[in-house]
C-alpha cells in the first residue's frame, strides 16, 4: 500500500481487491439512508466473497436487522451514566429490566483517510452520540492472497477515549445477561440453504457452539457447505478475548471486548484489537485450519 494524503468527502464505498479481483465492498460512511438511527449507523463490509465468488456475509437479515456484514459494533460505552451509548444497534439490555428500546444509539462517522489503495485502507473515525464525541478510532483494513483458494482480510481497530471522562466498554453479559458478552469485531455470516441453515464451528481442541462460545482460542473456524471462515487473533489482547459464537439461532462470530467484566477505557487511554480472517473456498478441516492460521498471522 502507498501513502496517500488525507481525503474527505470521497466515494461512499471502497472496493477491496485481492490479486486484482474484487473480494469485498467497504461502505466506509455511516449509511443513514439505509441504516436508521436505531441500528447504530456505522461502516461495514458487505458483500465479502471467497475468491470463487461465494458471498460469506449478510446485511440487515430479517432475524437481526442491526447485523451489518462485518463491522466494529459495541453495545455499551458508558461513563458516569448508565445505561451507556449503544453502538451495536437494536435494544439495550438493562440490568433487572432486560432488553429495552432506548434512544441511546451512537454513530461511527468517517472523518478521513490516511491510506487508500485497491487492497486496503487506513481510516479515521469518530464515535459520537448526539453531537458529543466519545471515541476516536484508527481502523486498518487490508486484503491479501494466501493461496489459490484463500485470501486474508486483516482488520485492526484502535480506539481512543476523547470524551473528557473515564469510560468503559460493556455488554449485555456485564449488565446481567449470562453468555451475551458480545461487542467488538463481529462477522454476520449467511444462513445455509440446506441442513437447517447452521454452519459448523470448531477450534483447535473443541467442536460445536456450546464448546467454543465464550472461550479464548488462537483461531476458530465457521464452515458452511462450500465456504469456510478462519478467524485468528492478530495480537495478544485479541487472542485473550473470548469468542462470541452463534450457529443455531443465526450464524455469526465476534471477538468479545467485555465478556464477564467491563473493559476500562480511562480518559485519553487506548485499546487495540486485530482480527485476521481467512476467507476460504471449500470446507476446512482441523489440520488445514491450523496450517492456514500459522500462515495467515505471519503473512
Amino acid at each position: 500500500m502507498k501513502i496517500e494524503p488525507r481525503v474527505s468527502g470521497a466515494a461512499e464505498a471502497t472496493v477491496l481487491h485481492c490479486d486484482g479481483r474484487p473480494v469485498a465492498t467497504y461502505a466506509h460512511r455511516a449509511d443513514r439512508a439505509r441504516i436508521p438511527a436505531t441500528l447504530s449507523p456505522r461502516p461495514y463490509l458487505h458483500p465479502v466473497r471467497t475468491l470463487g465468488g461465494v458471498a460469506v456475509t449478510e446485511l440487515r437479515p430479517a432475524d437481526h436487522a442491526h447485523h451489518l456484514g462485518v463491522s466494529m459494533a459495541v453495545p455499551d460505552i458508558s461513563g458516569a451514566t448508565f445505561p451507556g451509548v449503544n453502538f451495536w444497534g437494536g435494544r439495550t439490555f438493562v440490568r433487572d429490566q432486560g432488553p429495552v428500546e432506548l434512544e441511546n444509539h451512537g454513530t461511527q462517522e468517517h472523518t478521513g483517510w490516511l491510506l487508500r489503495d485497491p487492497d486496503g485502507c487506513v481510516q479515521e473515525l469518530s464515535w459520537t452520540h448526539r453531537g458529543r464525541e466519545l471515541l476516536r478510532e484508527r481502523r486498518t483494513i487490508s486484503a491479501g492472497a494466501l493461496s489459490a483458494e484463500a485470501w486474508v482480510l486483516d482488520f485492526t481497530s484502535a480506539l481512543t477515549n476523547v470524551s473528557g471522562e473515564d469510560l468503559s466498554v460493556g455488554s449485555p453479559a456485564t449488565n446481567g445477561r449470562p453468555g451475551a458478552g458480545y461487542g467488538g469485531f463481529f462477522w454476520r455470516a449467511p444462513r445455509e440453504e440446506t441442513d437447517g441453515g447452521a454452519p459448523d464451528v470448531f477450534t483447535g481442541d473443541a467442536t460445536g457452539e456450546e464448546a467454543v462460545h465464550g472461550r479464548a482460542a488462537d483461531w476458530l473456524v465457521l464452515a458452511g457447505r462450500d465456504w469456510s471462515l478462519l478467524f485468528c487473533g492478530g495480537n495478544a489482547e485479541t487472542r485473550a478475548d473470548p469468542w462470541f459464537v452463534r450457529t443455531s439461532g443465526y450464524p455469526g462470530v465476534g471477538s468479545s471486548l467485555a465478556w464477564e467484566r467491563r473493559l476500562p477505557l480511562p480518559e485519553g487511554g487506548s485499546t487495540a484489537r486485530r482480527v485476521v480472517t481467512v476467507v476460504v473456498d471449500g470446507r476446512l478441516d482441523r489440520p488445514g485450519a491450523a496450517a492456514l492460521a500459522r500462515k495467515a498471522v505471519t503473512a
